[in-house]
């Protein structure tokens, strides 16, 4: 079975906070013979691992090379590997997940008035411009 997980499903198989959703998340882990993890999932996911259970970059960037190392596991992975590289240098693995989608869609330079991702990725080499 091919399956794409909610934000809720990957949460419960890192944080095991809820033993029965635990279980069924690993059961389910068990049996999908592919796993297809959405970009809006995995920000979600590093928004809530974040912000509410506190933990840091590096350890974000661990769980999701994790989910990344899986055999199973279905990605965009350029797009993962960008906000993974800005999640690396300090930064929001949602901004670098946007700055690659829209660059990808056409987007000649990621605008934000974001102080920190503008820095970020022109330190990395993308086009970027604060807004004021």
């Amino acid at each position: 079975m091919n399956i794409t997980p909610d934000t809720n499903v990957l949460l419960r198989i890192l944080v095991e906070d809820d033993l029965a959703q635990t279980a069924a998340a690993l059961r389910m882990l068990e049996q999908a013979a592919k796993l297809a993890i959405t970009l809006p999932a995995l920000c979600e996911m590093v928004w809530v691992l974040g912000q509410g259970y506190r933990l840091g970059r590096a350890e974000i960037a661990g769980v999701i090379r994790q989910f990344m190392d899986m055999d199973s596991a279905e990605m965009n992975r350029p797009a993962v590997e960008a906000g993974l590289k800005l999640l690396d240098a300090g930064g929001d693995f949602a901004d670098g997940v946007i700055a690659h989608e829209g660059s990808w869609l056409g987007g000649e330079i990621f605008c934000s008035f974001d102080k920190r991702a503008v820095k970020l990725l022109t330190a990395a080499g993308e086009k970027a411009e604060l807004l004021a």
